[in-house]
């Protein structure tokens, strides 16, 4: 399988959890920033696998512009989205970072694997809700395609 996880991170905490998702998803799956060069070539892959803290209901900028950049994918493409998030009710009111992220892969008439998954982390800087690292690892093994 041909599988690349793309995530921004501001605090670490989203990167820990992208690195978690990858090794889950296994088969030498990378764990990567939009600017790397291996977040540019999305025309090999079966799963691309995008992940952003929320901010105000959002992805943040940088995922946001990455996102902007990915304009003609493979219809066998299937994506996966998932944030990292805080687990408070206002936050709910605004939305989280997978769930737009879905969308807008949707609207592209991309289809999905599996639903937008949120991470918990217990401030704005986190650290981790406890536990969350081995639920990545296991969202990612449900991500393998066979």
């Amino acid at each position: 399988m041909d599988a690349l996880v793309v995530f921004d991170s501001v605090a670490g905490n989203t990167e820990k959890i992208a690195q978690a998702i990858a090794a889950g998803i296994g088969a030498g799956t990378k764990a990567v920033r939009p600017n790397s060069p291996d977040a540019k070539h999305c025309e090999r892959l079966s799963l691309l696998v995008v992940g952003s803290p929320t901010y105000g209901g959002r992805p943040t900028e940088t995922m946001q512009k990455y996102l902007d950049t990915l304009s003609s994918l493979p219809k066998a493409l299937k994506i996966a989205a998932f944030d990292t998030r805080l687990k408070m009710k206002f936050a709910r009111l605004f939305g989280f970072a997978a769930d737009k992220m879905e969308v807008f892969f949707r609207e592209k008439g991309i289809g999905t694997k599996g639903r937008p998954e949120g991470f918990i982390v217990k401030g704005r800087n986190g650290p981790l809700a406890e536990g969350e690292l081995e639920r990545a690892n296991a969202w990612g093994k449900s991500l393998r395609l066979e």
